[in-house]
């Protein structure tokens, strides 16, 4: 039987790459994110590339009411998820504590902790009847130390943290798996975002070392939701290998 996966944040970055990857495998994919016309064009990169069923579905996960709206608006035939990632987040900024501008701590909030709350509270009420469901969080090794300036952002990936071991717990009896994976620097948009589009900024992230790519965090997701259903890998921490944690790298 085709099995369906929910991936939120589907535009770019990880997951784009979880979609394409979870299309080749024959994955029916639920796709969401904020630009209409990206959505769109992954979701037609989808079904030209794999043949596999793409719904998109347009909202911002802090919108609360979008995204119980667009959950409990689904047809019949999506509503049988088998997989949930949340994978919609972001870094704003990089200042100390007194120099931070709130909006982005606000905004981070909103998007890592409270956006992830909302789509997993409206799609676990569908898996709880069938006694079996995967919810993959994506963390950050900032989740684990914390580094200079890092401030809110370190502090919303401690929380997903946090919330995806309180999730594994309650969700126990009903068979609800939760793994929570924690990349560390990846090559993705993810610096350009943070910096605001100051591409010298970003790009000096990634100086002098070889990072992690997309593809290789969608490669650890895919086989997370691969293992037998008795199996469930909890709490996973990946990071490049000149990376040891958040704030130890190797460069040349």
């Amino acid at each position: 039987m085709t099995k369906t996966v929910l991936i939120t944040g589907a535009t770019s970055g990880f997951g784009k790459a979880m979609a394409i990857k979870f299309a080749a495998a024959n994955y029916n994919c639920i796709i969401t994110g904020r630009r209409a016309d990206k959505l769109q064009q992954v979701a037609n990169e989808l079904i030209d590339s794999f043949g596999t069923k793409v719904l998109p579905l347009v909202f911002d996960v802090q919108d609360k009411e979008a995204v119980f709206n667009a959950i409990e608006s689904l047809p019949t035939e999506w509503k049988a998820i088998d997989v949930l990632i949340n994978n919609a987040g972001l870094a704003l900024g990089r200042d100390s504590f007194e120099d931070a501008d709130l909006s982005d701590w606000e905004t981070m909030i909103d998007t890592n902790l409270k956006g992830l709350i909302y789509v997993s509270k409206a799609v676990v009420p569908l898996m709880i009847p069938r006694k079996q469901g995967l919810i993959i969080n994506l963390g950050s090794t900032a989740a684990k130390d914390t580094y200079p300036a890092g401030n809110a952002y370190c502090a919303t990936k401690a929380a997903v943290d946090m919330f995806g071991k309180s999730m594994r717990v309650d969700l126990l009896p009903h068979k609800i798996r939760v793994t929570t994976i924690h990349p560390g620097s990846a090559d993705t948009d993810f610096s350009n975002i943070r910096f605001k589009g100051d591409e010298q900024k970003a790009a000096a992230v990634y100086a002098g070392y070889t990072p992690l790519h997309a593809e290789d965090v969608a490669d650890i997701a895919f086989y997370c939701a691969s293992l037998p259903l008795h199996v469930c890998i909890n709490d996973l921490v990946v990071t490049c290998s000149a990376q040891a944690n958040a704030t130890t790298f190797f460069k040349e």
